[in-house]
């Protein structure tokens, strides 16, 4: 099969498509043939360098494919439609034609999304997912913002958030006005032109998908009691203390392959209720260009390899 490898870090032009031997199953895995793979701004950053990662490796998590192999159980069969994020954060190897997951870590493709679509989903939605449904428990309702509401978590924060009742607000530039507005925000903030935390006020949760400035002085635009997400700066205790000490609840987004919140993904593609938007599909060989347009920021919605 081919791969996606990386002998040493540096700029996309590190990245080398190779020959490599098809992965080996476990007895809980499937092996799936890969149709597309979801590229996501933490691989850049892997790629690089900045995190320690034995050479050589190969990235990603987000994919979409058919099984080829497939144990004697239930879950799923040789042939069957499916897509997830597997393994994360330990390595999936999905920069690859074959790649063997837990068979847990996936779900079926719903019909309405082609591979492309489905490959650019789990990360991005298990994020604004475990943010919103699990850890703020949003309801009908509450009133939300958003920021970032264009790009990938972003634009699929909207559509859940709305999903569920709530008011949404969103910070976008003006070029991304309509589209978020498409996807279901109520209020948008061009953040160019006006100061959010002067057009915010009484919220009842903020998904922060920005970091920096923005999720700090996101605490003044919550209610007494908010909640502040954020899948950025996840890791920051002087920002919790912050919270903690302004009466706010404070949580970090890690994400993980958690299939209940993939399979509630599934029934809002199905009932019409959220769709992902890809900005642009590079063929597999087109990885480095690839990961330049990823580096190059302000996307709107996600970028895709095809297999």
């Amino acid at each position: 099969m081919r791969a996606i490898t990386q002998q040493e870090f540096g700029g996309p032009e590190v990245l080398t498509v190779v020959d490599a031997p098809e992965p080996h199953t476990l007895p809980t895995e499937v092996l799936v043939r890969v149709k597309a793979i979801g590229l996501n701004p933490l691989e850049t950053r892997l790629r690089a360098g900045e995190f320690p990662v034995k050479l050589p490796f190969t990235l990603g998590w987000d994919i979409s494919g058919v099984v080829e192999k497939a144990p004697h159980t239930w879950r799923l069969r040789p042939g069957d439609e499916v897509f997830g994020m597997p393994l994360f954060p330990r390595m999936a190897s999905g920069y690859a034609e074959l790649v063997s997951a837990p068979a847990l870590h996936l779900a079926h493709k719903p019909a309405a999304l082609s591979h492309v679509e489905a490959a650019a989903l789990p990360s991005v939605g298990l994020t604004a997912w475990q943010g919103l449904v699990d850890l703020a428990d949003v309801t009908a309702g509450d009133r939300v913002l958003v920021h970032g509401g264009g790009g990938g978590v972003g634009h699929v924060a909207i559509q859940i958030a709305k999903a569920l009742g709530a008011h949404v607000m969103t910070t976008a530039s003006g070029s991304k006005r309509e589209f978020v507005e498409e996807l279901g925000a109520d209020e948008v903030i061009d953040y160019t032109a006006v100061d959010f935390a002067e057009a915010a006020r009484d919220i009842d949760v903020v998904l922060d998908t920005i970091g920096g400035h923005t999720v700090k002085r996101s605490i003044a635009v919550l209610r007494p009691g908010g909640h502040l997400l954020t899948a950025v700066e996840d890791d920051d205790p002087e920002l919790a203390a912050r919270c903690e000490a302004a009466g706010m609840r404070f949580s970090g987004i890690v994400v993980d392959p958690d299939p209940v919140g993939l399979r509630g993904l599934v029934e809002l593609v199905e009932q019409d209720k959220l769709r992902v938007h890809v900005q642009e599909t590079f063929p597999f060989e087109r990885v480095g260009d690839a990961h330049r347009a990823l580096e190059s920021g302000h996307l709107q919605g996600k970028l895709v390899l095809t297999v």
